[in-house]
């Protein structure tokens, strides 16, 4: 047995980069080329392989520390007569746009996904068949923690993705390049928009449109320069693809919510003592819930020239948090009441605020609602969340003079802004779903029928 000190390899062009994870601890047995931490730099992450196998005995690197080629990151007792491997940081790769992120929603994207950094050369992406969300194969995927974290963070199912590593082992590559697959399959004129950098415009060249605009800023005054959070990119990304390849329509609404805003207020009272708080989004999905079952052209997906009508209703909802927007999902809200909706709804907010959403609690979303009823605003239009073809947006209900037929009274109005597409949806279609949703929420006893 001997002490060796595993270093950081070459890791290009990146002067330092920062720990943003530690995959071993004193004491783990680990094999030559295995992962040991995940670096990152401000365009891309990368992991650190052992170039031994043997136990680690020390680490000398903590998260948030600073690493440059040469620098010291464990300290490992070195398996007799073990082989060395010549030490290569995995393919620095930035995490790639996916479809989940919403302008109010999701992101998403973070991204779905996250960032729509420039992503190094990586293995061609392997041929993959149509993406089905919600298929399952019952194994858990190998792949090591920091590779599920970045499957997480883009929302990547990993049981989906094949794996090209030894035994099957997924890779960042892999993850990556299945997420390209996925983009690829929806409008492949478009790859290059959607792989640009969220602030470039994507690539105007295949859409035929002038160069974006390049500008020295700090020419014209003081500037102060700040990366965007993974989140963000990802949104971006995802927000660019969906706003040019959807044909989108918003129609505009207002429901009288005076009585349904009476019985929140009222529950909440009688509920006080079970600290579970009931807001009006949680009436709002019930609402839509019941709306999509009328009118099931809302709960579809496109799939090349066919419609997929789906007979579960999974909704998510725009969630902010100080890293960007995500979008959690509930599950089965058709069978769910207000109470429990509510719980779940504070549950999952309070995960996305953590940065502990799991990609299966952002993916599988039927219809998606943006709320920015605590905000304010009047009304806004919000970008689908492909492969959605709806998503309603909300804003601050406000106290207005109503005429009854004999006098104006005062009633309090919820702005709907309810954005379609126009390749599944027509407009009739969707003035009769905005109708019968204020229908709903003005007499809640409907969702009963």
């Amino acid at each position: 047995m001997a002490l060796i000190d595993i270093k950081v390899p070459d890791i290009g062009d990146f002067d330092e980069v920062t720990v943003i994870e530690i995959l071993v601890k004193p004491g783990d047995i680990v094999k030559a080329d295995q992962s040991l931490l995940t670096v990152e730099s401000d365009k891309a992450s990368m992991e650190i392989p052992s170039s031994h196998g043997g136990v680690v005995k020390e680490l000398r690197v903590k998260l948030d520390d600073k690493v440059k080629q040469g620098s010291i990151v464990l300290v490992l007792e070195a398996e007799a007569d073990a082989p060395a491997v010549a030490p290569v940081a995995s393919a620095p790769t930035a995490p790639v746009a996916q479809a989940a992120a919403v302008a109010a929603p999701v992101a998403v994207a973070s991204a779905p996904a996250s960032p729509a950094a420039p992503v190094a050369a990586a293995t061609p992406a392997q041929t993959m068949p149509a993406h089905e969300p919600t298929a399952a194969t019952g194994q858990l995927p190998h792949a090591s923690p920091s590779v599920r974290k970045f499957a997480r963070e883009i929302g990547v199912p990993l049981a989906e993705v094949k794996g090209s590593g030894l035994k099957g082992r997924i890779t960042q590559d892999d993850v990556q390049g299945f997420a390209k697959s996925v983009m690829a399959g929806d409008v492949r004129t478009q790859a290059q928009a959607v792989k640009a950098p969220v602030g470039s415009g994507g690539d105007g060249a295949a859409l035929g449109l002038i160069p974006w605009p390049k500008v020295d800023f700090a020419k014209f005054g003081p500037i102060e320069r700040k990366e965007m959070s993974r989140i963000k990119k990802i949104s971006g990304a995802n927000l660019l693809r969906n706003a040019i390849m959807i044909p989108a329509v918003t129609n505009h609404d207002d429901a009288d919510i005076t009585d349904l805003e009476a019985f929140r207020v009222s529950t909440n009272k009688e509920n006080e003592k079970s600290g579970v708080k009931v807001t009006m989004l949680a009436f709002l999905i019930k609402a839509c819930v019941a709306a999509l079952k009328k009118y099931p052209e809302f709960n579809s997906s496109l799939d090349g020239d066919a419609i997929v009508y789906k007979n579960y209703w999974h909704i998510g909802f725009a969630a902010d948090t100080p890293n960007g927007l995500m979008v959690p999902v509930i599950r089965d809200a058709d069978q769910k009441g207000v109470l429990q909706l509510s719980q779940e709804m504070g549950e999952l907010a309070k995960k996305a605020r953590d940065g502990k959403l799991g990609s299966a609690e952002m993916t599988g979303a039927t219809f998606t609602i943006s709320s920015l009823g605590g905000i304010g605003g009047k009304y806004f239009m919000p970008i689908i969340n492909a492969p959605e073809v709806a998503i309603m947006g909300v804003s601050k209900s406000t106290m207005e003079p109503v005429w009854d037929g004999k006098q104006f009274v005062p009633r309090l109005m919820l702005p709907l802004s309810l954005t379609w597409d126009h390749r599944v949806i027509d407009g009739a279609a969707a003035a009769r779903f905005n109708a019968y949703l204020g229908q709903i929420l003005g007499d809640f006893r409907r969702v009963l029928l």
